[in-house]
């Protein structure tokens, strides 16, 4: 790996499917912050490095020349996670699949391994951490389970992984993080959630912000999604009781807007939203910033809170902080 990046030199950045809709963002904002990021991928056309991430030696030798490398490939192998950091170079992945982070949890790695970079995971993670520190400063005690409402936007054309990763979970279950022993089916148990557009129904569904919250916080954290259109929310729920007619339906291209939304509430009521438009947009400006600061980490597997507070990124979009209603909202 090279000497650690000084300000006098740019950061030299391997982006793993650096063309595709969230790698080729990220690919943008770290060129345009002024660093030398560089795509890498099968497809020699488009990729500044050709790459087989099934080649563990030809990762390793590639991740010798990087500073650090970016995964916004898609591909979930703890196997290419170790030929990156073997070589002593930082790695940041977007995943948002439990089983995969939690499989990263678990390695010792001799370089920076950073998770839970974009918005869900990501973002949601840093306001549920900041909606604790703001109670704890204010001396008031933790108020029932914290839910995170997760609304993205059915319009956008997503990448390939983002639809197939949503399509995954249909049929599926997870463990529930409010009952020890039980589980929850994805997109089941709906809850309303009195959203600034106005009243939601959201679905629980298995984002990997919720498991990591529960464990860093010591309490409940429960993760609800639905799409801008309450019709494709819908169909969600529906399909998740019939999974192959879900994964076919998949195929098409939903109506809707590039908007999202998250949202954080407790027992007392809404805490805090954050509105923004372009989901991989989003992800691409989370991912851009968080290798940067993956780049001077310490070895080891690290949530994104523990690296960087929700005030220390630079993104487009509007926070809104709720007065502290007392009210409870609607259950399950």
């Amino acid at each position: 790996m090279p000497d650690s990046p000084t300000p006098d030199r740019p950061l030299h950045v391997l982006v793993l499917g650096g063309y595709g809709a969230v790698g080729a963002r990220a690919n943008a904002d770290l060129r345009a912050a002024g660093h030398a990021p560089r795509t890498a991928g099968r497809d020699a056309r488009r990729a500044d490095v050709a790459l087989d991430l099934a080649d563990r030696t030809a990762v390793t030798r590639a991740a010798r020349e990087a500073d650090v490398v970016l995964n916004a490939a898609g591909r979930e192998d703890v196997d290419l996670v170790r030929a990156v950091t073997d070589a002593g170079t930082p790695f940041v992945d977007i995943s948002a699949t439990t089983g995969y982070l939690a499989a990263l949890e678990r390695l010792e790695p001799a370089a920076p391994v950073l998770v839970s970079v974009g918005i869900a995971p990501g973002l949601t993670n840093l306001l549920a951490h900041a909606v604790v520190e703001r109670d704890a400063a204010a001396g008031r005690a933790p108020s029932g389970p914290l839910d995170v409402g997760v609304v993205l936007g059915a319009g956008e054309a997503h990448g390939a992984a983002a639809t197939a990763w949503s399509l995954l979970l249909l049929g599926r279950s997870f463990p529930d993080t409010t009952r020890p022993g039980a589980t929850v089916r994805n997109y089941t148990r709906g809850a309303r959630f009195d959203l600034p557009g106005g009243p939601r129904r959201l679905l629980r569904a298995d984002f990997s912000d919720q498991h990591a919250l529960t464990r860093e916080l010591g309490r409940p954290v429960r993760t609800f999604f639905g799409t801008d259109t309450r019709f494709a929310t819908a169909a969600l729920a529906a399909l998740t009781w019939a999974p192959p007619l879900g994964r076919l339906a998949g195929r098409l291209h939903l109506p809707g807007t590039e908007d999202w939304l998250l949202h954080v509430r407790d027992a007392s009521g809404p805490r805090v939203s954050v509105t923004g438009s372009g989901q991989s947009a989003a992800t691409a400006a989370v991912a851009a910033q968080a290798t940067v600061v993956a780049a001077g980490a310490p070895a080891g597997v690290h949530h994104l809170p523990a690296l960087v507070g929700w005030t220390d990124l630079r993104l487009p979009i509007t926070v809104t902080w709720h007065s502290e209603p007392t009210r409870a909202p609607r259950g399950e």
